[in-house]
């Protein structure tokens, strides 16, 4: 079973809205065992959005960290402690657990899925592929064909001088059960630099 931790994190600079890279390997500074150690996933850090892509973070802002129960006391010596990204420090606080809910509808900010490489460049033919694969994906997962998922933005991720596209993706018409699954499988790869880690879609009117 997994579970979310979530740490308190402070930082009076703005940090980069595509930080998953660069909070990974801030992490595995901190923790060189997180560096080797699968089946876990980092959130991207929510904050307020500003201007020329980044971000600032709120008192409401958290580095969450999806990992099994059992591997809870890996991640706790981050608590208190500090974590260096660029020239930006982060102040981590003590976490709390949050169990997974199920949700009929999930969101992913970003979302990335190695392709073949026989796929045309174009930006219509790899959505087509991503959607086919990601469909793929989902059976395996045994997400019934009746669950929906769309495409959202086209997003990056920098992988230092490397740029990985994926895009934002959205399910729907989920069940309990088949929400759960996705939140703790999670789709294509890339899961501790935050890409394919689902969240329950909080509509604009706040209702999930």
């Amino acid at each position: 079973m997994k579970v979310d931790l979530a740490f308190p994190t402070v930082c009076t600079h703005a940090l980069p809205a595509d930080h998953g890279y660069l909070l990974y390997a801030a992490v595995s500074r901190m923790l060189p065992e997180a560096h080797e150690a699968d089946g876990y996933g980092i959130h991207p850090i929510r904050g307020r959005q500003l201007g020329g892509r980044t971000l600032q973070l709120t008192e409401h802002s958290r580095l969450v960290i999806r990992t099994d129960v059992d591997h809870i006391a890996r991640f706790l010596p981050l608590a208190g402690k500090t974590l260096q990204m660029l020239d930006r420090t982060l102040r981590i606080g003590v976490p709390e657990v949050r169990s997974l809910v199920p949700a009929v509808a999930l969101r992913s900010r970003l979302v990335t899925i190695k392709l073949a490489d026989a796929v045309s460049p174009s930006k219509d033919a790899a959505a087509e592929a991503f959607l086919a694969s990601a469909g793929r994906q989902l059976g395996e997962l045994g997400v019934s064909k009746e669950a929906s998922f769309s495409l959202g933005k086209r997003r990056t991720l920098r992988i230092k001088d490397k740029e990985v596209v994926g895009y934002e993706t959205i399910l729907e018409g989920l069940t309990a059960e088949e929400s759960v699954i996705v939140q703790e499988q999670g789709l294509g790869g890339r899961r501790h630099m935050g890409c394919g880690i689902f969240v329950p879609l909080v509509k604009k009117d706040g209702s999930s």
